[in-house]
């Protein structure tokens, strides 16, 4: 008999029942996703596709029977939303990486679940090429079969867009109640509703997605060095700012200008909210160039570029193409948080590198697929910062805090600063957590802005030449939190743990 509450009886404080079934249809979802890389497999004749059907086979029978079993009845409410992003975020983890086990790619299970969520939280920190605290070696990225580079890029772009906005797009049983997860799940701290129905706007911002992925992949395959197979690997992360590639060189491997800046242009485009992409295809030029957080987006690109590539050409003699080649690519890697790289950051010189690591504590723009701080938070930090100032000069002037016509209101100035405190406390806290396991200061610091902030490649021990295959067991599920809590934006995650959360 289906466990179902009956609906005309009064309903507990967070209904799990509810939550266990739509946490099921995920679980499905996600073996319907285990299947392609199981096809590419074949077409490559790698003998790895049983890895994948087994974790498909898994999946389909615990989503179904979580679904069948519990399947809700009532209105999802705003706590369950939350509970269910961040369960989904996690159970998808598990699920993604027992392909990784059950094939021996990844022995270690710890292994193959930061991996996967490194791919969903699209951050794209990798454990590939290294050797692990027990004295494993992993294998290199050119090495593991081609359905895993798949899977890995393919996580990306899922998880890039949201695999729950993908579900409410395409799954009309999550209609009811869907609002509670869209908003609990999408990056940035506003949702832009396109349409009045929540299913219609998660489909129109799929699209764009997908016909940005397409013109990216058609670019990139027309390059003699990339064939289709590293193309669309190669799109799934840019357009997911992810940062997973097929080479354990990264970009670099291919040593192509034209491939640098196909990338550059497309990491650009998916730092931008997709709602003003749509808007901007469907003919409304207007509030896409007027948008300030366009506009401040672009400038902190500008003013990093030119920093960053005029200190490689007239400091590091790099030739003036070159500088502005491998610095406008780093500047927006970082700043989307992609974490490509076409060279090594760390031995650049002092401003540069400087320069750059600040960026690591900017982000995208507010829904956009990247990650970290993001503009419209840094824009609302600043014009408040401004206003205390002006306010201490005239402490009797009301001085409402602007962003181009709209006055930001307090609740929103005051959830902002909010987010700022907690996201660096929990930066702090993560690096202090890594240096107890003996890595210095950079490499702590490097470590847990990589992962809260979805960048990828850190410092130190763990920069864009290295992997995290070397940090002990505990500190790669230390990570693991901080990767979910970053991609989820913070306050999705740590709301669970709040006593008010459970209260009646």
């Amino acid at each position: 008999m289906a466990l179902i509450p009956n609906s005309s009886a009064p309903r507990a404080n967070i209904d799990f029942l509810v939550v266990l079934g739509i946490l099921g249809s995920f679980i499905f979802f996600m073996g319907f996703a285990l299947l392609i890389p199981a096809a590419v497999d074949l077409i490559y004749g790698e003998d790895t596709w049983h890895s994948f059907l087994i974790s498909a086979g898994i999946a389909f029978s615990v989503g179904a029977g979580l679904w069948y079993s519990f399947k809700p009845k009532n209105e999802l409410r705003v706590r369950e939303g939350f509970l269910i992003v961040s369960l989904t975020w996690l159970s998808l983890s598990l699920v993604g990486a027992l392909p990784f086990v059950i094939s021996g790619v990844l022995p270690s299970f710890t292994d193959a679940v930061f991996e996967t969520m490194s791919a969903l939280s699209t951050t794209g920190s990798t454990i590939l090429g290294g050797e692990t605290s027990s004295g494993f070696q992993n294998p290199q990225i050119e090495d593991i079969p081609k359905s895993f580079l798949m899977w890995r890029s393919l996580a990306h772009w899922l998880g890039g867009m949201g695999i729950i906005v993908l579900s409410l797009a395409i799954l009309p049983l999550l209609g009811i109640g869907g609002m509670q997860l869209f908003q609990a799940e999408s990056p940035g701290p506003t949702t832009d509703k396109l349409t009045p129905r929540v299913q219609e706007t998660a489909k129109l911002l799929w699209g764009v997605y997908v016909a940005f992925t397409f013109v990216e992949f058609l670019l990139l395959w027309v390059h003699p060095s990339m064939d289709w197979f590293e193309a669309i690997n190669h799109a799934f992360s840019t357009m997911a700012t992810g940062g997973f590639s097929t080479k354990n060189a990264s970009i670099e491997a291919f040593d192509s200008v034209y491939i640098d800046w196909v990338i550059i242009i497309f990491m650009f485009i998916a730092g931008i909210n997709f709602a003003m992409h749509f808007r901007l295809l469907r003919g409304d030029h207007k509030s896409f160039f007027a948008n300030r957080e366009i506009r401040f987006y672009t400038l902190v690109i500008f003013i990093g570029i030119i920093i960053i590539s005029g200190s490689l050409w007239l400091m590091d003699k790099y030739p003036i193409l070159d500088a502005l080649r491998y610095g406008a690519f780093q500047v927006l890697a970082i700043v989307t948080t992609t974490g490509f790289g076409t060279d090594n950051y760390e031995v650049w010189n002092t401003i540069a590198a400087f320069f750059l690591f600040l960026l690591f504590f900017t982000g995208g723009c507010a829904g956009s697929t990247g990650g970290g701080i993001k503009m419209i938070r840094w824009m609302i930090l600043i014009r408040n910062t401004g206003r205390e100032i002006k306010q201490i000069i005239h402490p009797k002037a009301i001085l409402p805090v602007r962003i181009g016509d709209q006055t930001i209101n307090q609740n929103i100035q005051r959830t902002v600063l909010s987010f700022f405190i907690l996201y660096i406390f929990i930066f702090a806290l993560g690096a202090f957590i890594i240096s107890l396991f003996g890595y210095d200061i950079m490499s702590s610091i490097g470590a847990s802005i990589a992962a809260i902030g979805n960048i990828g490649p850190g410092w130190g021990d763990f920069g864009p030449t290295d992997n995290f295959a070397h940090l002990p067991y505990l500190g790669k599920w230390v990570l693991i939190m901080l990767m979910m809590v970053g991609r989820l934006e913070i306050f999705t995650v740590l709301i669970i743990f709040s006593p008010a959360f459970w209260r009646q």
